[in-house]
């Protein structure tokens, strides 16, 4: 049992602050990798929350590779998001407030694989044009960080 789900199990429900990584992973033609949301079902950005003692940049590189199968040799920080914007309810209920690193995944090697349960499918999308089902958080992340104006 990870650390969030012993977590959950002391406070159910009720808001926390989630500390995670979201990774950006752009292909030759600038495109943007996202994930289909077991959970939602719509597009997300990879990404996840620290386990404990560990570092973002070592979050980064094991979400990178659960989610998507992908491996880095570097992270270009981009910036680091949080507040009551960042606010999250999943459709389970749990409540979060996000403070998250994101990163974009430089030296990108593999194939786009999913490894965990937490995708159904890996797509590369377009920033230029909006893409539909995009999940909301996902939006705030990528319009924030300057990958989106739209």
């Amino acid at each position: 049992m990870g650390y969030i789900s012993e977590l959950r199990e002391l406070v159910g429900t009720r808001p926390i602050i989630l500390t995670g990584v979201t990774i950006i992973v752009l292909n030759k033609d600038n495109q943007i990798l996202l994930q289909k949301r077991t959970d939602t079902g719509d597009w997300g950005v990879i990404g996840g929350a620290l386990e404990l003692a560990e570092t973002f940049e070592d979050a980064a590189k094991r979400e990178l590779y659960e989610e998507a199968g992908l491996n880095s040799s570097e992270f270009k920080f981009i910036t680091l998001l949080s507040g009551k914007d960042m606010y999250y309810k999943y459709p389970h209920g749990d409540e979060v407030y996000n403070a998250i690193v994101v990163f974009e995944a430089m030296n990108v090697s593999g194939i786009p694989t999913i490894n965990d349960d937490e995708g159904l499918e890996l797509k590369y999308f377009s920033l230029e044009e909006s893409i539909d089902q995009l999940n909301p958080m996902t939006h705030k992340i990528l319009k924030k960080s300057g990958y989106i104006h739209w």
